[in-house]
């Protein structure tokens, strides 16, 4: 446990790529099986312990230490792990003796252990490890590491490692399971790539670059096919040797959420779509399918209000055959030819492609996208195979332009990982009549120096406290950029923005000239 304690607290404090790289392929180089396959599985959050919750290490710790000086220390940290791990007391007795748990000792004993063993054995643990394997027992444990490290830069790591590309861990990657000795043994050279089967596993996506107005006379429209960039989650739905499953674009299985898309998927074809909830044909707002979003489970109600659908892109294989190396007209010929046969399914719906001949003629689909509450445009080259990651040149996303927002801070609370010690998420408000009603949260969009300064701003204009967040005294004026608004009922304002983020701070502008409510709401879609 101490090694991969080590690691975790160097990945945290390694900013670079490269360096957190360089830890992680030192670390599956030195450590034996099955303690770095677990580790593995940590870093590229594979491992969950369902018994195991956070309240159940707070009231831990409030049995060894003053529970109103542990609630001002998490108040002052942020981070209930480290909090713990620093304020434990470190005990004169044979059991500061204890030997230290191996990694796998823990991940083997809590995934049997019932909810009422787990105080019962973290209290031991947290006795024999020191504060920083104290750290990292507990962000194991709450499932909540917070290092500045994916799944795929972990995957990556091991990749390179292993002297691999990525893309061939990811295509293997759901037909294994922790502690992935099969996979580290291929690595190593001392047996063949791991049997998966007839396993639906994911492939990775391929995905577009950002279109600016800049690039468009270097291409030539001749070359590109056209559709609209919905306004969803981008999905891939495969089925191999019976059984199926829903994969996110980080290619996480999110089927359980959606039992109704599991219901009625086909099977032998990989498939890469949008996930929308549709309604009669008509895509719903954004917020519609926030409904379904990170949920394990879907209630009848859910899903009989909120219909799920995927509207399909591109397919990547069919059958045995896979189609990936093929030009994206020669796939989009097989999509439909596909989707004729098997597209008789109230889940599936085919992306239309848009008809144009000039830029300007596609400028102007784009510039109505919004008022049809789409997010803008793809270009895709018509001779495009189907690349993992991001290649410049052969797809493009041009999307909208953003909206913006004169708002008001009103509430701070702090970050998580490097962020721990500042407040860096914020919380913002327009006007109504004469009060501020909170429309959003961002937590991105501004440099190092201004969170510094939006830091110490925030504990000197502090009126009220409520455990890690402090509200603030109106002052400071955030413009935000985001994509579109949405009524919500969860919301007190009865709105919601669609990815908001800092676009400036405007130090100058006196707060009473904010925008209000109204402005926001004339702006819905």
């Amino acid at each position: 446990m101490n090694r991969f304690a080590a690691l975790l607290e160097a990945l945290l404090l390694t900013p670079s790529r490269n360096g957190k790289l360089r830890l992680m392929q030192e670390y599956f180089a030195s450590e034996s099986d099955p303690e770095r396959g677990w580790a593995l599985a940590a870093l590229t959050g594979e491992l969950s312990f369902a018994e195991a919750k956070p309240n159940q290490v707070r009231a831990l710790a409030a049995e060894r230490v003053d529970p109103e000086l542990l609630g001002w220390s998490y108040d002052f940290i942020g981070d209930l792990a480290e909090t713990v791990s620093l304020i434990w007391p470190t005990l004169a007795t044979s059991a500061a003796m204890a030997e230290v748990p191996s990694l796998t000792r823990i991940v083997e004993t809590l995934q049997r252990a019932s909810r009422a063993e787990v105080a019962r054995l973290l209290a031991p643990w947290l006795d024999a490890l020191d504060a920083t394997g104290r750290w990292a027992l507990l962000k194991l444990v709450t499932g909540s590491l917070r290092i500045g490290v994916s799944a795929r830069l972990a995957k990556t790591a091991l990749a390179e490692w292993g002297g691999v590309t990525t893309d061939q861990i990811e295509e293997i990657w759901h037909g294994l399971s922790p502690p992935y000795q099969p996979l580290f043994h291929w690595l190593e050279g001392h047996q063949p790539p791991p049997e998966i089967g007839e396993c639906p596993t994911f492939s990775p996506l391929m995905l577009a670059q950002p279109l600016e107005d800049d690039d468009l006379p270097g291409l030539d429209p001749a070359d590109y096919l056209a559709e609209w960039k919905w306004d969803g989650v981008r999905v891939q739905l495969v089925g191999r040797g019976g059984e199926r499953r829903l994969y996110s674009r980080a290619g996480d299985n999110i089927g359980s959420a959606f039992p109704d898309i599991l219901a009625d998927m086909p099977d032998e074809v990989t498939l890469d779509g949008e996930l929308l909830v549709m309604r009669d044909g008509e895509v719903a707002p954004f917020n519609d399918l926030q409904q379904r979003l990170n949920r394990k489970t879907a209630s009848p109600k859910i899903l009989r209000d909120y219909p799920a659908a995927v509207r399909l892109y591109d397919i990547l294989r069919e059958g045995a055959e896979d189609l990936r190396g093929l030009p994206f007209i020669e796939r989009r010929r097989r999509l439909e030819a596909w989707f004729g046969a098997n597209g008789s399914r109230p889940i599936l719906d085919l992306s239309p492609l848009l008809s144009f001949a000039t830029w300007d003629e596609l400028r102007k689909l784009r510039d109505g996208a919004r008022e049809r509450g789409i997010e803008g445009l793809m270009l895709k080259r018509a001779d495009s195979v189907y690349s993992a990651g991001r290649p410049k040149g052969p797809w493009f996303k041009w999307k909208r332009g953003a909206l913006t927002l004169d708002t008001v801070l009103m509430y701070a609370q702090r970050g998580h990982g490097k962020r721990s010690s500042f407040y860096s998420d914020y919380t913002f408000g327009a006007w109504d009549g004469d009060t501020l009603v909170p429309v959003g949260k961002a937590y991105s969009g501004y440099s190092d120096d201004e969170l510094r300064r939006l830091d110490r701003w925030v504990r000197n204009n502090t009126v009220q406290r409520y455990g890690p967040v402090r509200e603030v005294a109106p002052g400071i004026v955030l413009e935000i950029a985001f994509d579109s608004v949405h009524r919500s009922s969860r919301h007190r304002s009865g709105v919601a923005m669609r990815f908001p983020r800092i676009h400036r701070i405007r130090w100058d502008k006196p707060y009473r000239e904010a925008d209000t409510l109204e402005t926001l709401e004339r702006l819905l879609t």
